[in-house]
């Protein structure tokens, strides 16, 4: 049983959304797409500073929408979202220290999304570096150091949890040595994760149940950005912001995200407030050349699925 109910006004809304989409950009396969919508009704029970327990949060329902939901897709830098919460986990029980290094990499992870401050994110959390090919007896062990991560995604026993990947560090070429060979030989062990665990994790951080209040606020403070175009940085390819879900907002909207690409996908998760609606979240992947190439498709998504909210 999914975390959100099914709902048959969303549900509506969301398919006349994915029409709307194909409609505009063919180019975009009913089968390259894939999306979680979460509807926050009053009262309101996420970006509360951590007012709510967790048995109370979880406890709560909440309404949504998913298509190709459970579809594992390669999420690119949307990972990073999932190294963030385990280093707080790690933080919080004494398994890592703090220091202004590791700071500085979770920052640049999610704010810049740095694949450099990935990397120590990754050798910190798995207690493993990369580097020339191992032995066969030291790279048994140093496989299973890596998987490190998904078994504590495991241990949380959420649904959404099954199937997904979550141990290989992100690149800009790609891997060499050791991390190459524990990719595959055909990229079978490459991170893999649907939009339906990335909405769930991004809702127990809003929530603020995320490792603890305290911790979900940080994170959130991360992953905060601005929609104002004059606020955001001119001298990178890609903002986060411009050919996201952010580009399809006001710029008097609150905005939360994590985006990820490739030549090859297109993706964001976010968590949105806009003026005089209810709140709400939304994960996108897109998959295909063409449609990661174009930076309309997850804007016009966006707009979209403002203009429902706003019949809701």
């Amino acid at each position: 049983m999914n975390f959100f109910a099914a709902d048959a006004q969303i549900e509506q809304l969301g398919q006349e959304v994915l029409a709307a989409t194909w409609a505009k950009f063919p180019i975009l396969g009913q089968n390259q797409v894939a999306m979680t919508w979460i509807v926050y009704d009053s009262p309101v029970i996420v970006n509360t500073g951590g007012a709510l327990t967790p048995d109370v949060f979880w406890q709560h329902p909440v309404r949504g929408f998913s298509y190709r939901g459970v579809e594992r897709i390669y999420p690119a830098s949307i990972v990073k979202i999932f190294y963030l919460v385990a280093a707080h986990e790690w933080l919080d029980k004494g398994m890592t220290q703090d220091t202004p290094e590791l700071e500085r990499a979770l920052r640049d992870m999610i704010v810049e999304s740095s694949n450099d401050a990935t990397s120590l994110v990754v050798d910190i959390l798995s207690g493993t570096t990369s580097g020339p090919e191992l032995p066969s007896a030291p790279f048994e062990t140093w496989k299973y150091q890596r998987n490190i991560i998904n078994r504590y995604y495991q241990s949380l026993n959420w649904l959404e949890l099954e199937g997904i990947n979550v141990c290989q560090k992100t690149w800009g070429d790609g891997p060499y040595g050791r991390d190459r060979i524990f990719y595959g030989q055909m990229f079978e062990n490459r991170n893999m994760l649907t939009t339906n665990a990335t909405a769930r994790l991004l809702h127990s951080i809003v929530g603020g149940v995320a490792v603890s209040s305290t911790r979900s606020q940080l994170m959130m403070k991360l992953l905060q950005r601005s929609t104002n175009p004059e606020n955001l940085p001119q001298d990178v390819e890609e903002n986060q912001v411009t050919g996201f879900l952010g580009g399809g907002l006001p710029t008097d909207a609150n905005l939360w995200s994590k985006a990820g690409w490739t030549s090859q996908v297109r993706h964001d998760a976010a968590y949105i407030e806009v003026p005089g609606i209810q709140p709400y979240l939304l994960v996108v992947f897109t998959e295909g050349k063409e449609s990661a190439q174009n930076r309309e498709i997850l804007p016009f998504i966006s707009q979209q699925v403002l203009e429902a909210m706003k019949t809701i």
